[in-house]
């Protein structure tokens, strides 16, 4: 790793392969900060829905709708917790950490997320917080290693089988029956998927595979290959 400027991990993977949970229990232990993007796209689509911008519209192709949600952008003001053990996103002055994880938000995420508008926005957002780290930084997401940060010291795709992430996410939706969780999966991998390809690791892209590792045992192989590479 280079000496100047600090140490930057991006960690791409799909839902429920534990990207966001591995990334902040790695990101603690090695002492660095954390930028959760997922939150940020969230964030992003509740403010639009709070702005009663037709998504559906947007989903759809209508270009009025587009631009419209490309008029907010400027406007948008959020915020999310860099330290690995704070958990907080703010839009304006609400919070919105709970929120932005119901399935209303999940639902609406991947159309915003598909607006190139909407991606150049935010991933200049992210590379202003991955230059104003002080020692290093995890930055986790969809397209870190190859369009975020694509020059990041250690590239990784965290990955694991369909079933297992569906399994590891139903877990943590106790209310939600495990097949409805599956195909929620499936439909947001689908829907991601015409945006970037998070499933194949690119060129100089280490692939972290966590189908037969617990939580503990993928952090510890993550924080491996962050040191190794140091």
């Amino acid at each position: 790793m280079s000496g100047a400027g600090p140490v930057v991990v991006a960690v791409d993977g799909p839902a429920g392969s534990g990207k966001s949970s591995v990334s902040r229990a790695a990101a603690a232990e090695l002492g660095y900060d954390l930028l959760d993007t997922g939150a940020a796209y969230r964030a992003l689509a509740w403010g639009a829905l709070q702005a009663d911008i037709d998504l559906p519209a947007v989903d759809a192709g209508d270009d009025s709708a587009a631009k419209a949600l490309s008029a907010f952008l400027p406007g948008f003001v959020y915020r999310t917790a860099t330290v690995p053990e704070e958990r907080w996103v703010r839009v304006g002055d609400a919070d919105v950490t709970d929120e932005i994880r119901s399935s209303r938000i999940t639902a609406a995420v991947s159309t915003v997320a598909k607006v190139p508008a909407v991606r150049a926005h935010l991933t200049a957002r992210f590379r202003d917080r991955i230059s104003a780290a002080a020692t290093g930084i995890v930055v986790e997401g969809r397209d870190i290693t190859t369009v975020v940060a694509p020059d990041a010291d250690v590239r990784v795709l965290l990955t694991a089988a369909p079933e297992v992430r569906a399994t590891r996410r139903a877990s943590e939706l106790p209310d939600e029956d495990h097949g409805a969780v599956a195909r929620s999966i499936a439909e947001r991998d689908a829907k991601d998927a015409r945006v970037v390809d998070f499933l194949t690791a690119a060129d100089g892209v280490t692939t972290l595979d966590s189908t037969d590792l617990d939580f503990d045992g993928t952090v510890a192989a993550l924080v491996a290959l962050v040191r190794s590479r140091s």
